[in-house]
């Protein structure tokens, strides 16, 4: 327990100790340079020159927007996750509602329903690609008709264009009779919530936190940084840039803790793990598709979707 506990305090990777080692090193220079100063120069006072550090009104200030500034991040993060496991909980049930609600009485309507569940996966995976803001991707297109590809390609938002081609599907089938219009109302419902799941993504992601905050916090932090040396250096000399090095590395490690999740979509390892979520999206999906009831386990397992050939009408 004790060794990983180690191995933690000192793993790189998901850290933010490589984006600010570099410009703490630079502060520690900074506090080398005024200790040679003070060496030099011992009867010239430098102290009054950092008496801000301790500053009760300006500690409270900083200590404030840092955890100002953390917290939003995180509640940011915090939300981005809810929606995606809403997502998840909604793309689950609609596809065991859709393999079990609708009538597929001809193999062209096994092989219509199977391709909407695919279409499922194919919406988990886009709206991975578009809160990334890239481009669609190849896997998107592996689970999408040959006929529906172009027109994934020129959308704006292709998570949305999905779910009207799932609403369409079930409109479709409501008309045919094979599904009531209470589990048509039910299905719907849960469209609806996987569009809100979406927007609220898009929420998060184009409301960023006021940069006035943001530009603010590092003015008070440099500030402090530039004004510590000054105030320590009479006291423990030459020891000044290592201490420098320490504090900036503990300010500057916290506010860039806050840049990294104030985006919880991209690709960082603190980022949200959006890869593994599509993945487990499309082993849910998987097995609502192979899944046979006990009183059809003579029947082939599934009907393979015809993706070259079939168009959603």
């Amino acid at each position: 327990m004790t060794l990983n506990w180690f191995t933690q305090a000192f793993r790189l990777k998901g850290s933010v100790a490589l984006t600010v080692l570099p410009r703490s090193l630079l502060f520690g220079v900074f506090g080398l340079l005024v200790s040679l100063l003070h060496y030099f120069y011992p009867s010239l006072s430098l102290k009054v020159l950092g008496d801000l550090t301790t500053n009760v009104v300006f500690n409270l200030v900083l200590g404030l927007l840092l955890v100002f500034r953390t917290n939003s991040a995180y509640d940011r993060y915090w939300e981005g996750r809810k929606a995606w496991g809403q997502l998840v909980f909604n793309i689950r049930n609609l596809a065991r509602e859709i393999r079990f609600a609708i009538a597929a009485p001809e193999p062209a309507n096994e092989i219509e329903k199977q391709t909407a569940l695919r279409l499922l996966e194919a919406f988990a995976l886009s709206t991975k690609h578009h809160l990334r803001q890239e481009p669609v991707a190849s896997e998107v297109f592996d689970w999408v008709p040959q006929t529906q590809r172009l027109k994934l390609e020129s959308c704006n938002n292709c998570p949305l264009e999905i779910t009207l081609w799932l609403s369409d599907y079930l409109q479709r089938q409501f008309r045919h009779s094979r599904l009531d219009s209470m589990r048509l109302v039910a299905l719907n419902g849960m469209l609806s919530s996987m569009v809100e799941g979406l927007t609220s993504c898009e929420r998060i992601l184009r409301t960023p936190i006021p940069i006035a905050y943001a530009i603010y916090l590092k003015r008070l932090i440099l500030i402090y940084c530039v004004g510590l040396p000054f105030h320590v250096v009479e006291e423990i000399g030459w020891l000044t840039g290592i201490s420098v090095v320490i504090v900036s590395f503990i300010l500057f490690g916290v506010d860039q803790i806050g840049d990294d999740i104030e985006n919880p979509f991209g690709h960082d390892a603190n980022d949200l793990p959006l890869d593994l979520i599509c993945d487990t999206v499309r082993t849910s999906v998987n097995q609502v598709t192979e899944f046979m009831p006990v009183g059809d386990r003579s029947l082939p397992l599934a009907f393979q979707p015809e993706f070259e050939q079939l168009e959603l009408e």
